[in-house]
């Protein structure tokens, strides 16, 4: 088989369809500290490994999927993490959304190892990872997106190099998750309503997808929304933790910026109080039902 050594770091619900992704077209090594994520990446034909630092010893290419800084920096610099193992060279293909100071701080440490690391914050959500589809916003030098390209032509249809510096894909993916967290808030508030008012709620999605009211995150998220209000648990795709980790990003970057983000504000209000209601683990359409007057499970 052709190809490179690929490790894959973060085997979650992104991380895992990458994986697959990848393992179509290298030799993929996959390591989460979850034991189910790992049974799942090994029938999935991803190698399973014990550690961060075993999953790269070998690698060429090394993809970070992990939800928050967090973690980013248990998985690469702590205990057992990754940073020891990289070979000179390697280039790290980081596609987590954790701020461009992060990243900044995060090349600056890989550096001195003599890693490379480009900055690919990815959209799309799971079912386009794992079918090469991602949009992946990019900042890196030419010879660090170079030595990626296999791994982001794998996984993209459409990659944009936002600039050279390791954080232009965050402060790209930062406006972009400003938008995402908006319309998912605002297609939270749009179907509790429709649920309040006893309308048919897949026919109300279909008619919002047909007009100006159409979005992404409404066609993505809807169905999903739609299930909770039936009381019906929906397959666990996006995290609510992860997008109030971002809208947090978000409100952060432009209360440093003098930018007044009102409607931001109000969608990152929301997913704190989901989180503080115990939702943080649940899908992010677990909001319409923090909003719903009438509660899951009560029909027209």
């Amino acid at each position: 088989m052709s190809g490179l050594d690929v490790a894959v770091l973060g085997l979650g619900a992104m991380g895992l369809p990458m994986a697959a992704r990848l393992d179509e077209e290298h030799r993929v090594t996959g390591f989460d500290v979850s034991a189910e994520r790992l049974r799942l990446a090994r029938e999935a034909g991803v190698r399973p490994a014990r550690s961060p630092g075993e999953c790269v010893a070998d690698a060429d290419a090394v993809l970070v999927s992990v939800r928050h800084a967090g973690q980013l920096e248990d998985t690469l610099f702590g205990a057992g993490g990754a940073v020891g193992r990289l070979r000179p060279g390697c280039v790290v293909v980081l596609t987590s959304t954790v701020g461009a100071d992060v990243v900044e701080a995060v090349t600056r440490r890989l550096e001195e190892h003599e890693v490379l690391l480009v900055d690919a914050p990815v959209s799309g959500g799971p079912v386009r990872a794992g079918a090469g589809d991602l949009l992946v916003v990019v900042g890196a030098s030419d010879h660090a997106l170079a030595r990626s390209r296999p791994v982001l032509d794998a996984l993209a249809s459409s990659v944009v190099v936002v600039g050279p510096r390791e954080g232009d894909g965050q402060r790209l993916k930062t406006v972009n998750q400003l938008l995402c967290g908006i319309h998912t808030a605002a297609a939270a508030e749009a179907l509790a309503l429709a649920h309040a008012l006893g309308l048919d709620l897949d026919q109300t999605i279909d008619v919002l997808g047909r007009g100006a009211a159409a979005s992404f995150m409404l066609a993505d998220r809807g169905p999903r929304m739609a299930q909770q209000l039936h009381g019906t648990d929906p397959p666990l795709r996006s995290r609510l933790d992860v997008i109030a980790k971002d809208m947090g990003i978000v409100s952060r970057l432009a209360h440093e910026l003098g930018v007044a983000t009102p409607v931001a504000a109000a969608a990152d209000q929301l997913y704190r109080l989901a989180e503080a209601a115990g939702m943080g683990a649940a899908d992010d359409s677990v909001t319409t039902t923090l909003l719903s007057a009438r509660g899951p499970e009560e029909g027209p």
